[in-house]
């Protein structure tokens, strides 16, 4: 089954990483979740989720992966501060390898300016941004893009998030 990377820290919106992750598991494929540290435990931002980190974003290659999650939240936000994890998203974009970002998710995409031309969702205070990164946004609770990119607005959206990713995981 398929290798997801998901980058994540602290903040990230509890549900749209926890329902998300484990409909994956359970489908038998393997999240890896990637932060700075090793070893370290991130936790959401409504306390009710604690994930442990597996690996060190200085530890992977974005080739090693198929797909590439990204959780909500604050998370995002403050992971495209660093180039590292920009540069990690962009490669999937880039390959044409699938890539599932849920709420505040597509703001690293946004920032490797990955989204032009394409259609997507994401939360409604960051359609503005979408817009300007050249994105066609959609207020919808899934959008799917040359069947690759799968992207929604919020924790309501996850069982259709969830079910068109598994889909490109097929």
């Amino acid at each position: 089954m398929s290798k997801i990377a998901c980058v994540i820290t602290s903040m990230f919106e509890d549900v749209e990483y926890t329902k998300p992750a484990k409909s994956f598991e359970q489908e038998g494929h393997e999240v890896t979740t990637i932060e700075w540290e090793s070893g370290k435990e991130v936790t959401g931002k409504q306390g009710e989720a604690s994930v442990q980190i597996d690996a060190s974003i200085d530890e992977v290659k974005p080739e090693d992966f198929d797909a590439l999650f990204i959780p909500g939240g604050f998370s995002p936000d403050v992971l495209r501060g660093d180039e590292k994890f920009v540069q990690f998203a962009k490669h999937f974009m880039d390959e044409n390898k699938p890539v599932f970002a849920i709420c505040h998710g597509p703001q690293l995409l946004i920032t490797a300016k990955t989204l032009e031309g394409r259609k997507a969702t994401g939360f409604k205070s960051i359609a503005v941004d979408m817009e300007y990164a050249g994105v066609d946004y959609k207020d919808q609770e899934v959008v799917v893009c040359n069947n690759q990119l799968v992207t929604s607005r919020q924790p309501d959206d996850i069982p259709a998030f969830t079910k068109e990713s598994l889909q490109l995981l097929k």
